[in-house]
């Protein structure tokens, strides 16, 4: 069995609730009601200026925040008090890091590595996947690292994010010192309590707040470079290199800082579907580069200026009557980036459960005419969890930035990795153009890890823990599903000897009505069909032998999606594909299925399902990691609602399978 199949049927039927569950009804909508290519649906009648607006709301939320910490905590990593080489020397590190890291590798080059229009890690894993032919270990590996390393990243965002804006209240009233941490935690329960809700309202204010946000970054930027000019010399990358040589020993610690100002960098690429290349690009030339840099330059004339406004450098920009409103915009504005990296995680996670690294997690469609628009219970809950203990754990922005670090560079230097693979299998670059071509991006990248890998006993090891041990569940899982895919392969009996012998035997009863069959293997016999041939003795007038297939593209075709092959006698067997972005929905694809010719009365079908349960029976280490699977199993969503299939219509048959 292939990879790309989706995982066995292991989990006891549960009702679906209300809310969620799709009735029979769905079966009889017409061809016009269901959508046959969601992604391509939701971007239909937005236009250009539209989706750039979008872009700068939920792409560009996360990197948009950089400013209020990034320049700072890279002055303070000096460890004295900087004077006009040091600020030089620093801005143009921040300058060029984000011309290098974000202008060429993700704007000229990632954007156009897309998977039918999607980015991100695992994507673009499955393009190295296609693109080598085969499976690679090695290539997994970088897959399940990046996408675990996005999960510690995705806990540090939210916390790091607010807790740097809500810090700016003090400057407007200082007693409210001693409640940053509660009230940062407030409004952190308030994000998450509001994601089952959904962000499809919300998200129309997106793009127009973050565009005033940046406005205002480019405005003050402005208005203080005016108080030392002199700052515009650190466009000259002479300057940074300076700074690294002469001030070789706090260097290291001051890239560490530096990076802070591309986090949310990946966003660009993994956000790539939701808006398209030319919106993301133009969002980010028009509005968002410019506003940074002379935001940073201005911050940096200030410093030079007012040395005394180091401490809290970003908010002293504003002018007393105008702090206020900017430290409220500045909260909504970490608001935002929060609700980016939330939603990311969403999409990571169900291409992680597409694709077989996850169990099935249940899967909330939030908005009738977005894809992206999902809610995962299991991973919002995960998500605060970590994000309130970091907030109470390290209590500021600056004690959490040593920690920020780590799982950005880390997945952006997997990235890169990947990257570079893809092109070269892909016959796009010859090995040595690649290399060279990458080879000052990871030269910077591969930097900027170490510098932030001697962070790991102040914070870092967040992160990195966050990250080993998701890795090690993501591993796990995966092993455990082939390995059970494996042994029920070796046991299962072949269609082509079964089919002619069943139309040759007379002591089975016929039934009127549809039976499905929901099996991973499509050359195999269902293992619900032979429990149900050896205790009921029955086969309904018209079996069909169903399979649900992952591919490795983010969204199936109308002309992918359904493939029915009559196998002789009262034998059909249906395979529904659905893309790794997508949650499958066989209720809904059945209005698909009886487009493409299977005819079938809804009121006489039913779904059979083979519930398998793993017992280890290794020795060992691989004792320990078999129990692990067959724990992470019991916990996996139930196939009756991940699958969205019809209420009441669900009848399971279960068998233990040794591994």
């Amino acid at each position: 069995m292939s990879a790309g199949k989706t995982p066995s049927f292991e989990q006891s039927h549960v009702p679906l609730p209300d809310d969620d569950a799709l009735d029979i009804a769905d079966y009889l909508k017409s061809e016009s009601d269901v959508e046959s290519d969601i992604h391509e649906e939701a971007g239909k009648g937005q236009g250009f200026l539209a989706l750039t607006m979008g872009a700068i709301g939920v792409v560009y939320g996360d990197i948009g925040t950089s400013p209020i910490y990034a320049f700072r905590e890279a002055l303070h990593a000096t460890g004295g008090s900087p004077g006009r080489p040091e600020v030089l020397g620093i801005l143009s590190l921040l300058i060029w890091t984000i011309f290098l890291i974000v202008t060429v590798k993700y704007v000229f080059v990632l954007l156009r590595a897309d998977n039918r229009g999607e980015g991100g890690i695992l994507a673009l894993y499955t393009l190295v996947r296609l693109a080598i032919g085969r499976r690679s270990l090695p290539i997994l590996v970088l897959a399940i690292a990046g996408a675990a390393l996005f999960a510690g990243d995705a806990i540090i965002t939210p916390a790091i994010s607010v807790l740097s804006a809500v810090e700016g209240a003090k400057l407007v009233v200082p007693a409210v010192e001693s409640y940053v941490v509660p009230a940062t935690i407030c409004i952190i329960f308030g994000i998450f309590m509001v994601q089952r809700h959904g962000t499809a309202s919300v998200a129309l204010l997106f793009g127009p707040v973050t565009a005033v946000w940046f406005l205002t970054l480019l405005v003050l930027g402005l208005a203080h470079i005016g108080d030392n000019p002199g700052v515009l010399a650190s466009l000259n990358p002479y300057w940074a290199v300076a700074f690294l040589i002469e001030h070789s020993g706090v260097a290291f610690v001051v890239l560490g800082a530096v990076f802070l100002a591309v986090t949310g960098g990946e966003a660009l690429y993994a956000d790539l579907g939701h808006f398209g290349r030319k919106p993301i690009v133009m969002a980010w030339f028009a509005l968002v580069l410019p506003a940074l840099v002379i935001n940073y330059l201005g911050q940096g004339a200030m410093v030079l200026s007012h040395p005394d406004s180091l401490e809290n450098v970003f908010f002293n920009m504003a002018s007393p009557g105008f702090l206020p409103f900017f430290v409220v915009l500045a909260t909504v504005a970490t608001v935002i980036a929060s609700q980016a990296v939330i939603s990311g995680a969403f999409s990571m996670a169900r291409g992680a459960v597409q694709l077989g690294f996850l169990p099935r997690l249940v899967i909330r469609h939030t908005a009738s005419d977005q894809s992206g628009q999902i809610y995962i219970g299991t991973v919002n809950w995960f998500l605060l969890a970590g994000v309130v203990w970091l907030v109470v754990a390290f209590g500021s922005s600056s004690a959490l930035a040593s920690a920020y670090g780590i799982a950005v560079t880390g997945t952006m230097l997997l990235t890169t990795t990947l990257g570079v693979l893809y092109f070269v299998h892909s016959g796009r670059l010859s090995v040595p153009m690649a290399f060279l071509a990458a080879a000052p991006i990871l030269v910077i990248e591969l930097t900027f890890l170490a510098s932030n890998l001697t962070k790991i006993a102040d914070g870092g090891y967040v992160p990195v823990m966050v990250a080993a041990v998701l890795g090690f569940l993501m591993w796990v899982w995966w092993r455990g599903t082939q390995a059970m895919l494996a042994r029920v392969h070796a046991l299962a009996v072949p269609l082509s000897g079964f089919i002619p012998a069943m139309t040759r035997k007379s002591s089975v009863h016929k039934i009127p009505g549809t039976a499905f069959f929901l099996t991973p293997d499509a050359d195999t016999v269902p293992s619900a069909l032979l429990h149900n041939l050896k205790h009921n003795r029955v086969l309904h007038e018209q079996t069909v032998i169903l399979t649900v297939e992952t591919l490795r593209v983010p969204y199936a075709t109308a002309e992918e999606r359904v493939t029915i092959t009559p196998l002789g006698g009262p034998f059909i067997q249906l395979i529904l594909r659905f893309g790794f972005m997508e949650t499958p929905n066989i209720s809904r694809a059945m209005a698909h299925v009886r487009r493409a010719g299977l005819k079938f009365d809804v009121m006489a079908s039913t779904f059979f399902l083979g519930r398998r349960r793993p017992v280890p029976t290794g020795s060992g280490i691989e004792l320990i990691l078999d129990r692990i699977f067959a724990n992470l199993s019991r916990v996996a969503a139930d196939p009756s609602e991940y699958y969205h299939l019809p209420r009441d219509r669900v009848v399971e048959l279960g068998e233990r399978i040794a591994i």
